[in-house]
This record gives C-alpha cells, sequence and structure tokens, in this order.
C-alpha cells in the first residue's frame, strides 16, 4: 500500500490525497496512532515514541497492567516493563490519568462495552463487587478486524446469531482489571456489520431501586459528551441499540429492575470501531493533549439506515 492514496483502502476517502507512508519514513510527530494487529506495538514501540510525543496503540498490546496477565490471556509480553505506563484509553473511566500520558492504550469494544455499562454501579457503591454478574454481548462482523475468517464471510454471516465465544473471551481480564469482579461473559457473533451490545445481568446483594439507578447512571454520565442513557420510555429505541449509534462515538447506556427474581438488567451498545476502537483512541488523545473533547468525533450518525 505505500505511496497509494487512502482512498484504495477506504473508498469513501477517495477524494483525499492523503497517502500510505512505510513505517520506516516516520517522522517527529506531536501523537501517533499504532492501528496494528496485536503483537506488532510491542516490538516496534521503540520506534513508535522516538517518532512521537505521545502514542496511542489500538492493539492489545498495552491495555493490561502485568506480565501475568498477558501469560495467561494472550501469548506473553515482550515489553512488560512498559506495561505500568500505559494508561487506558477510556475517558469516562480514567480521565484524571490522561492528561500527559505519553503511551495510552485502546481498550477492547466488548470491554468497553461493558465497563460502560456498568461502572456506575461501583462508583455510587450499588455493587460490592462480590455480586453474581452474568454478561452476554452480540457483536457485529469488523470485530474480527481486516482479516475476518471464514465466519466473517457474508454468506457464513447472515442470519446467524452464532457463540463464538462461551468463555474465556480475552476482554474478560479488562473487565476484571477496571470493575475488580469476575465475570460471567460470553460473545455471539450477530448479523450486522458493525455493533456491540452488552447485556449485563446482575444479582445484587440488597435490595435496589429505580431512584438508586437513576442517581447512579446520572451522576458519572451528565456531564460525558458520548455517553447517553436510554432506559425506557416511548418509541422504537427504548434501550440501547448499536444501530443508534453506527459511525459515532456515541454510547448509549440503560436499565431495567426485574423485582420479581431480584435482578438488575443493564445495556449498553457502542459501535466497535467508534467507541469500541478509533474514536475512543482520538477521544484519549484529545484529553491527553489538551484539545477540546469532542473534537473530530461529532458525527451524530443516520437515521434511517439499513443493516448496520
Amino acid at each position: 500500500m505505500e505511496n497509494r492514496t487512502v482512498g484504495h483502502a477506504h473508498p469513501n476517502l477517495r477524494s483525499m490525497d492523503l497517502r500510505f507512508s512505510s513505517p520506516a519514513d516516520l517522522a517527529s510527530v506531536d501523537v501517533l496512532f499504532a492501528a496494528t494487529p496485536h503483537g506488532v506495538s510491542m516490538g516496534g514501540i521503540d520506534d513508535f515514541r522516538n517518532a512521537a510525543d505521545t502514542v496511542v496503540d489500538l492493539s492489545a498490546d498495552f491495555r493490561l497492567d502485568t506480565e501475568v496477565q498477558y501469560d495467561e490471556w494472550y501469548d506473553g509480553h515482550d515489553r512488560p516493563e512498559l506495561l505500568e505506563e500505559a494508561v487506558y484509553a477510556l475517558p469516562e473511566l480514567t480521565r484524571e490519568e490522561l492528561p500527559g500520558a505519553d503511551l495510552i492504550a485502546s481498550g477492547g469494544c466488548n470491554a468497553t462495552a461493558t465497563i460502560l455499562g456498568l461502572l456506575p454501579l461501583f462508583e455510587a457503591d450499588v455493587l460490592s463487587g462480590d455480586e453474581q454478574v452474568v454478561v452476554d454481548v452480540k457483536v457485529g462482523s469488523s470485530e474480527g478486524g481486516a482479516g475476518g475468517g471464514d465466519a466473517s464471510s457474508h454468506p457464513e454471516r447472515s442470519g446467524v446469531v452464532r457463540p463464538y465465544a462461551p468463555t474465556g473471551h480475552r476482554h474478560e481480564a479488562e473487565i476484571q482489571q477496571f470493575l475488580g469482579i469476575d465475570v460471567s461473559f460470553t460473545v455471539h457473533a450477530v448479523d450486522m456489520t458493525r455493533g456491540a451490545s452488552a447485556t449485563c445481568h446482575v444479582f445484587p446483594d440488597g435490595p435496589v431501586s429505580k431512584g438508586d439507578l437513576w442517581g447512579a447512571y446520572r451522576g458519572s454520565y451528565e456531564d460525558e459528551p458520548f455517553v447517553e442513557l436510554v432506559a425506557g420510555g416511548g418509541g422504537v429505541y427504548r434501550y440501547p441499540e448499536p444501530k443508534a449509534v453506527a459511525g459515532t462515538n456515541r454510547a448509549e447506556v440503560g436499565f431495567e429492575l426485574d423485582p420479581g427474581n431480584e435482578r438488575l438488567v443493564v445495556f449498553s451498545a457502542i459501535d466497535n470501531m467508534m467507541k469500541g476502537s478509533a474514536g475512543q483512541a482520538v477521544h484519549a488523545a484529545n484529553v491527553a493533549l489538551g484539545i477540546e473533547e469532542t473534537a473530530g468525533l461529532e458525527f451524530r450518525g443516520l437515521h434511517p439506515v439499513g443493516a448496520p
């Protein structure tokens, strides 16, 4: 792809003369976004940091805190001494740590959706961390990355609701790390291109009211530019849906009580390629560099649209 215009890979950008260049041509820049396969950034991180004041890595290479975690969930780590330096790129969670950070690790899309859904319950002490939490995430085919594979091809993906990670999904590690809970986590592949929808079943140890929930979620998110509460009400879109946020950096979060079963159901919907990846990375870089948080991320999406 070297020296080709970005329009060769992204036809919606054909009018731009921006061209791909070789990593060997890296020059001094303010911020570098490393959108590489897992395992690449840890090998090239010294070159990245020599070229840029701030590096935002979109792979899984710096998301976790310890070498032990990488041994358990991935294939080890080549630069474990850097893990404690990296700041997780979810401003709703790590805003105070991001200003001035020079190594930022973008979160996984499934972890992002789940953390955004559950975080207010812990910040407001509605949950202690000892409760049973069961999370089911449904994701679009773009989560598989550019390579995809047979399971992401249209004839195989069309019309499916396919459990592809019933247990042991790597994003569990991020949820455990940042929320301090052991979560029962399952991921389904569904017939959409982009989007992640997390349904979290929580069984509180004590009584929880709707007022408690509204207080918790408003307390955490009322000033957040990219999180919107969608909890019941009228119309078609009564709860969070990926279709409503496709192409945007917005997250929708909602909840419902099931008092008969002493259960709390939390919903979270994001675009896995935006809030779950590129948009999150830009948002974190904006905060780190002291730029207006919403810069470059104002697109509100389209409605109506076809299958996302």
